[in-house]
């Protein structure tokens, strides 16, 4: 039996001598000669090594034998297996399924997970990952391909892609709940550039953020500063005393609104800036429908998913 000669057109045309009766019929159900069909059967029998049709002696209908039978068992699962197929890439094909990266700078942590859990409820069949880095990592991932969508601040000059506003952004400086700058209508800049700064590490968003501010409230004077690798390092810091922390306040929500963590109030604070999620544009790097429909969908979401607190 030679299965590897065996071809699918063979097996349709036994599927629809069959189903018709006749060879006459089945030529016509295919849009193909009656000798064609002739030959289909001829040679799938020739590849099985047995008959797979008999007619009844009255010259009426083609019937199948044993081993036909489990030949047209055999071509009904390989119909419905490429029904499944069709369905499953024209679903690729319209962004209704498939495997979506997103990118997220460290600060967006605090609500990615949330956001991620929404598109599952509003895309269901579309599996997204989380990637989560500081800012020059997350630019060096989007360069490389990495990720087919992104979400961090104030989009890279590198960037190539489209860029869409997601919501606001505010950053501040928090300091524990009894300190002398806590809950002031607004500070001394001399009092505040005799604090030690505990802030991100070089290459950080949050990190050159605060360095500009810090650069025009000062004229020239540098505070204190202690480098420290996560957010979450700052704000411990901050509760222990250790000093006052620049920070997204997205990060410190739960913290500020317990009371555990204070804000800073006054001059040009909080330093408001936005949340954007990067589409890339490149040709050599376009992304997917899936991915498409995810950002329509996060798009749509108009920030549900960020922190809200008065500040």
């Amino acid at each position: 039996m030679r299965i590897d000669a065996i071809t699918f057109k063979q097996l349709r045309a036994l599927l629809a001598v069959v189903e018709h009766g006749s060879l006459t019929a089945a030529a016509k159900a295919l849009h193909q000669t009656t000798p064609t069909i002739h030959s289909q059967i001829r040679n799938l029998e020739a590849c099985v090594g047995q008959k797979l049709l008999n007619r009844a002696g009255d010259g009426g209908a083609f019937v199948a034998t044993p081993a036909g039978e489990a030949f047209l068992h055999a071509a009904r699962r390989i119909e419905v297996n490429l029904a499944q197929a069709k369905t499953q890439v024209t679903a690729l094909t319209e962004g209704k399924t498939g495997h979506v990266t997103l990118g997220t700078v460290s600060t967006a942590k605090y609500f990615a997970p949330g956001l991620v859990r929404l598109l599952r409820d509003r895309a269901p069949d579309i599996e997204v990952s989380l990637k989560i880095a500081n800012r020059s990592e997350t630019i060096r991932a989007m360069e490389r391909g990495e990720y087919d969508i992104t979400i961090m601040g104030r989009p890279s000059r590198k960037t190539l892609g489209k860029a869409i506003p997601l919501g606001p952004h505010p950053h501040g400086i928090v300091v524990p709940a009894d300190h002398p700058l806590a809950n002031k209508d607004n500070y001394d800049p001399a009092d505040l550039l005799e604090e030690t700064f505990l802030c991100r590490e070089e290459g950080s968003g949050t990190r050159a953020l605060m360095e500009r501010y810090v650069s025009n409230l000062s004229i020239g004077a540098v505070p204190p500063m202690v480098e420290m690798q996560s957010n979450e390092t700052i704000k411990q810091a901050v509760l222990a005393g250790l000093g006052i922390g620049f920070l997204s306040l997205h990060t410190v929500h739960d913290e500020v609104t317990s009371g555990r963590l204070a804000l800073v109030r006054g001059r040009d604070l909080p330093v408001m800036r936005h949340w954007y999620l990067i589409v890339p544009e490149d040709p050599a790097n376009a992304p997917s429908e899936a991915a498409l429909r995810i950002a329509k969908e996060i798009e749509a979401l108009a920030g549900r998913y960020l922190p809200k607190f008065n500040v």
